[in-house]
């Protein structure tokens, strides 16, 4: 063999080898990643992926456990190159990808990538809510600014999460260690198990002692997001598939979690049971009662779970036994995850959810709940709390409006951390209602009718006029119904029920029409007749006095109102022709008596033009004092009476 076919023979050996250790990697993380091991699936993926070698599934896999495991910028970069490699992804990695975006604060992009995942999915409530909200970091930026937020001094390096009022102590869940606790790792994580641990605080808040819960409560599994009752006597918490000393798992080996309950039993917690409605087949976690303590609420993906996780409530008996969990439904759940439920004094449900239009991964969100126990609009809490990254967790005393929430924001010193915050105002949910009032057959803007706010039980709540521009306007509550009523002289009034969006701009037009006078239809067949070349139309109709302001030729409404009258007349006989003659008493001089009334003329013509007589219908003159019908000439002592009839227009036809 010589030299050449050495070298060639060595050059496919090496591929062939390292084409071996490749798909073995392959293997290995593969079944990491099945595993939920998602660290360890990273680890050799990126190995990998150092190596040069570019895989459509390798970069699904990286994307989804950098974004399983919280970290979304990481799992942006990912799901780029996914991208690149094949557009045409299944529907939600669009929705992933656009999230992961969202953290890098890349909103124009993310928003992008959402009207395609949109598109791609249908009737899906997650792009429904986006198509219907697009102003939605407005609509944020409306509810933000109401909390003041620090780092709690009860954090450390690892992850602190989850926190429960007891008393004045606080509970919370943490990967710390403390004493001799067994150090094992969550493999999804690499990270430790948690553990519950008790904070008595000082009255400013910060702790006085931090230890474990107590021995019973933590197995060496994870243990989070505890409740308590108001006595303090009964405690439902999280924790994985794991009671006297037995691991459960579901068919594909997995520990899942479940909710417990524990009682205070002379100053320890014991008498550890599990919830009935938990299984071995779906996870069941963060509980939170209701202010009665009748019902508790929680989060799950049993069965009948709209998204990844949903919000579900059970009712708790008198005897100590539960109903049948019920899902909140879509006002609150989405094809998302919703999670970290709490109820407040003010019972209002405080939750997490990346399924709405947020400022990227978990945002909080509240909703109060209505007397007949159903919900009212969702609204996104605003910054600081919620950020470009997960927020969850919240929970507030209602009396003195202070809590906590917990996030993975930078800034901290874990990798979820505790934050305190006071609320310093509370959300109303205030938009602007707004409308413009037209007129149907001319489109123009109808000034000075009166526009009424009322509820839903039709009671008055204000009245605005509309401006020349026909524009009306009302401060309204987002989350209430209302009824909108116009009324205008000449026109019959109309009402319209509305119900406020959660947007920004919420918009009620209404088109009126003039109502009909049907004048030639009305009058005696005699009068009809006389409807011929020479007469004068406004004494055939019955006109009364055309007003002007003094001194002023401007159409005013009561003008209007006899003018509509030769308005249906001559669109009754569309080839009619009349000459407008404006006369004025004698008081003034002549001089400006006669330049006035030509105006005011002028001014009939234009309006009539304006309603869609053509000009070429029309002719008119201002004739000032010079055809008085009476004696009230200049120097001679009338009554207003008098000289109210020389203050005349005529309406002359001259062509039929």
């Amino acid at each position: 063999m010589n030299f050449k076919k050495i070298l060639y023979t060595i050059f496919l050996s090496f591929f062939f080898f390292s084409g071996i250790a490749q798909n073995a990697l392959l293997e290995k993380a593969e079944k990491e990643y099945n595993n939920y091991a998602y660290a360890n699936a990273i680890a050799i993926y990126e190995k990998l992926a150092s190596k040069g070698f570019e895989d459509e599934k390798m970069f699904q896999r990286l994307g989804n456990a950098y974004y399983f495991n919280a970290e979304l910028a990481k799992a942006a970069g990912w799901y780029q190159k996914l991208f690149a490699v094949n557009p045409q992804q299944e529907t939600e990695y669009f929705y992933r990808y656009a999230q992961s975006l969202k953290t890098l604060g890349d909103y124009k992009k993310a928003d992008q990538i959402l009207d395609q995942f949109n598109k791609k999915a249908g009737s899906d409530s997650r792009g429904v809510l986006f198509e219907k909200n697009k102003n939605y970091l407005e609509q944020i930026k409306l509810n933000s600014g109401r909390f003041e937020i620090s780092l709690s001094n009860i954090n450390s390096e690892n992850s602190d999460f989850g926190s429960a009022f007891l008393g004045t102590d606080l509970v919370f869940s943490s990967a710390r260690q403390i004493g001799k606790k067994e150090g094992k790792t969550f493999k999804w994580t690499n990270r430790n198990f948690t553990n519950l641990y008790i904070a008595e605080l000082k009255p400013d808040g910060s702790p006085k002692t931090i230890k474990l819960l107590n021995n019973e409560i933590n197995s060496k599994f994870n243990e989070s997001t505890p409740v308590f009752t108001k006595d303090g006597k009964t405690m439902y918490f999280t924790r994985n598939n794991f009671l006297d000393g037995k691991r459960g798992k579901d068919e594909k080996n997995i520990t899942l979690l479940k909710l417990y309950k524990a009682e205070l039993v002379e100053g320890k917690w014991s008498n550890i049971k599990e919830l009935p409605f938990n299984s071995d087949s779906y996870s069941t976690a963060h509980p939170a009662l209701s202010t009665d303590e009748k019902k508790l609420y929680f989060s799950s993906d049993m069965p009948g779970t709209l998204g990844q996780s949903d919000l579900f409530s059970v009712t708790i008996n008198a005897d100590g036994t539960f109903g049948k969990p019920e899902n909140l439904g879509r006002g609150i759940n989405t094809e998302g995850r919703e999670t970290f439920p709490f109820i407040s004094g003010d019972n209002e449900l405080y939750f997490a959810t990346d399924g709405r239009p947020g400022l990227g991964g978990l945002d909080i969100f509240v909703s109060k709940i209505l007397d007949d126990g159903t919900f009212d609009q969702v609204q996104n809490i605003g910054e600081p709390v919620n950020t470009k990254f997960d927020d969850f967790a919240f929970i507030i005393d209602s009396n003195n409006r202070k809590g906590y929430f917990s996030s993975n924001k930078k800034g901290g010193l874990g990798s979820d951390d505790i934050y305190k915050f006071i609320e310093t105002k509370k959300m109303v949910c205030e938009r602007t209602l707004t409308g413009t009032i037209l007129d149907s057959k001319a489109n123009e803007a109808i000034e000075g009718a009166k526009v009424t706010l009322l509820d839903e039980n039709k009671q008055s709540l204000g009245e605005v006029t509309t401006a020349a521009d026909g524009t009306y306007s009302f401060k309204v509550n987002c989350s209430k119904n209302y009824f909108i009523k116009v009324e205008r002289k000449q026109y019959p009034s109309k009402e319209n029920p509305v119900a406020i969006a959660y947007g920004l701009d919420n918009k009620l037009d209404f088109v009126l029409e003039k109502e009909k006078i049907a004048v030639i239809a009305a009058l005696p067949l005699a009068e009809v007749k006389k409807i011929k070349i020479g007469t004068d139309l406004g004494k055939v109709l019955n006109i009364s006095m055309i007003y002007f302001d003094l001194g002023k030729w401007n159409i005013t409404d009561a003008a209007a109102v006899e003018l509509q009258k030769i308005l249906e007349a001559m669109q009754e006989y569309p080839k009619m022709k009349i000459d407008i003659r404006s006369h004025t008493d004698s008081r003034s001089s002549a001089k400006s008596n006669l330049v006035l009334s030509d105006k005011r003329a002028k001014s009939i013509m234009s309006w009539l033009v304006e309603k869609g007589i053509a000009a070429d219908r029309l002719r008119g003159k201002g004739y000032g004092e010079s055809k008085l019908l009476n004696r009230c000439k200049d120097g001679v002592k009338c009554s207003e009476e008098e000289h109210l009839k020389n203050r005349r227009s005529e309406f002359v036809i001259i062509s039929m």
